[in-house]
């Protein structure tokens, strides 16, 4: 049996194949999840589920699907309002991935969720330390200098050299010329 918290309400988990699973599942405006068979307050014990980068997920198994179910969406979709169709996405309004309380979700565009992430307190930290490796040049592939001149070769609308062949030059991945390209990395250092 589950103690209901003060305000609590539970939903039923109703997702492609959840009739076929032997117990029924479902989700609060807490964020809690719970497996039951007749009904929540009678029978109900609380998940913990998994944790899939960072994230609250049930592994619920079902004919011809992966199973894996992300408890903040399913709260988002049972108890919060989208805005428009371009609202696809769940945010964490305090960065907090494990909670799954309704006051702290809200439905966002792709802008909205990634102008959301650079403000979270992790990428923050990320970026002074990355300044910090910067002007030190202590533990990194590239100086300030080759930095630039990749920058201004990647802004070049003539350029003839590729990523590949840019990343393989300066032996650093692709990946890191697109997050300097981005400012995600080297954000300080300009053309």
């Amino acid at each position: 049996m589950i103690k209901k918290k003060p305000g609590e309400i539970w939903k039923l988990l109703q997702f492609p194949g959840w009739r076929q699973l032997r117990k029924k599942y479902a989700v609060s405006n807490h964020g809690r999840a719970a497996s039951y068979d007749k009904e929540v307050s009678i029978d109900g014990k609380i998940l913990n589920g998994s944790l899939t980068t960072g994230y609250r997920t049930l592994n619920l198994h079902r004919p011809n699907n992966k199973g894996t179910i992300y408890i903040h969406r399913e709260v988002a979709k049972l108890f919060c309002k989208k805005k428009s169709p371009r609202h696809k996405y769940v945010i964490h309004l305090n960065h907090k991935k494990l909670d799954n309380s309704t006051k702290n979700l809200q439905w966002a565009t792709l802008e909205e969720m990634a102008a959301h992430q650079q403000s979270s307190p992790e990428k923050i930290a990320y970026k002074v330390q990355q300044r910090i490796k910067a002007s030190t040049s202590k533990g990194l592939k590239l100086t300030p200098t080759q930095v630039k001149t990749i920058k201004k070769i990647i802004s070049d609308p003539q350029r003839k050299i590729t990523y590949k062949q840019l990343a393989h030059k300066y032996k650093v991945s692709e990946m890191t010329l697109y997050r300097i390209r981005s400012g995600e990395n080297w954000s300080l250092v300009n053309i």
